[in-house]
């Protein structure tokens, strides 16, 4: 008797992404997709807030990237203290390239106060983690966006993806990521330039520290 044959299923493309997915899939800068239609009506409250805070440029702003001209200045860059100002140095074509804090508060408009700083008390942090009702170890050094509410996972989300250096891994997140985040949610005092300032001179001390590629999307706006 001839063997039966096995009957092959049918491929099937897997199109069930989660609505925090898709409101902020990846793009050519790294934007967030905060829904102008309303088609996801359980995120219209979060996505509506989103768009008055004054992170929307940051997060939503689209423009040309350059990446050859994003190579050259990651790859001859260094970290210069003048008058006790730093700033990050880099070439661009042959031109020194001088990025402070200062010029992402205003390319950004983040309306950053200039003595606040970049992190907030961590006590404060669980307290406001606790609030949320995150089922995460709040004492943790990380947490997953999944064990938190809807609107807040799909904000954590924007961060990581817009205002973040990682590029990989976007379940879990450290404090001062999460710091944004409670700072945001409770409109505190918080230096997002500062922040990403911080992030950028991370990526030139970690071991991708010439790899252009991991820069926070918002900074490629500054590089058009």
């Amino acid at each position: 008797m001839a063997p039966k044959e096995k009957k092959r299923k049918a491929a099937t493309k897997n199109t069930d992404k989660p609505e925090e997915q898709v409101m902020s899939e990846k793009r050519d800068n790294m934007i967030a997709y905060l829904d102008p239609e309303g088609k996801f009506t359980e995120l219209k409250e979060i996505t509506q807030w989103i768009r008055e805070l004054r992170i929307n440029k940051a997060v939503t702003f689209s423009t040309v990237v350059y990446k050859s001209l994003i190579k050259a200045f990651w790859n001859s860059s260094s970290v210069i203290e003048v008058d006790g100002t730093e700033f990050i140095q880099g070439q661009v074509n042959e031109l020194n390239v001088n990025v402070p804090p200062d010029i992402l508060n205003t390319v950004l408009e983040l309306q950053d106060d200039p003595n606040a700083l970049y992190s907030i008390p961590i006590m404060c942090t669980r307290d406001c983690l606790l609030r949320m009702k995150c089922t995460d170890d709040i004492f943790s050094s990380q947490i997953n966006n999944g064990d938190l509410p809807m609107r807040y996972k799909f904000l954590l989300h924007v961060l990581i993806q817009c205002l973040s250096n990682r590029r990989a891994g976007n379940d879990m997140e450290g404090n001062d990521l999460v710091g944004l985040m409670v700072a945001l949610v409770l409109n505190k005092l918080f230096s997002i330039s500062k922040y990403i300032f911080a992030n950028m001179k991370e990526n030139m001390t970690n071991q991708w520290s010439n790899n252009w590629e991991i820069s926070s999307g918002c900074i490629l706006v500054f590089y058009k």
